[in-house]
């Protein structure tokens, strides 16, 4: 199933879970430090808070999360062959997860990544797997 994915920035974690919990009924699927995250079926979204107070803008990102490397490949191809550049990473952890991942700009400076979870992980960081490929794109900010 694929679903939209909306990265927040919020000031007050615990603040932000709470009011989530409350609108969608739901608990966060993943709570970490500085992190959290609903995956919500109804409706289909993947919101993911991420403790960033300094943040001058509220969208961290956008994304599309399905369920395989072959759908981020497939994606990507698509995105080049209409002539818009991307960035691909393969094996990246961020947001706590290992991920293989495609990242665009759209016109506004609004970055999306289509991805698709590998593993779960302990850390939250940017930082490449070991056998990751080097990017120059962000992993939430």
């Amino acid at each position: 199933m694929a679903r939209l994915q909306l990265a927040l920035n919020v000031k007050n974690l615990e603040a932000a879970i709470a009011f989530y919990q409350s609108l969608f009924g739901a608990e966060p699927a993943k709570r970490r430090p500085g992190y959290a995250n609903f995956a919500l079926t109804n409706p289909p979204l993947k919101l993911v808070l991420i403790e960033n107070p300094e943040a001058a803008e509220r969208i961290n990102h956008l994304g599309v999360e399905v369920t395989s490397t072959d759908e981020v490949t497939e994606m990507g191809d698509r995105l080049q062959s209409e002539g818009l550049a991307i960035a691909p990473e393969h094996q990246v952890t961020c947001c706590y997860a290992v991920q293989d991942k495609v990242w665009i700009t759209e016109p506004e400076g609004i970055s999306w990544e289509v991805y698709t979870v590998l593993q779960d992980a302990d850390r939250f960081a940017p930082t490449p797997a070991a056998t990751s490929t080097e990017s120059t794109a962000p992993c939430c900010k």
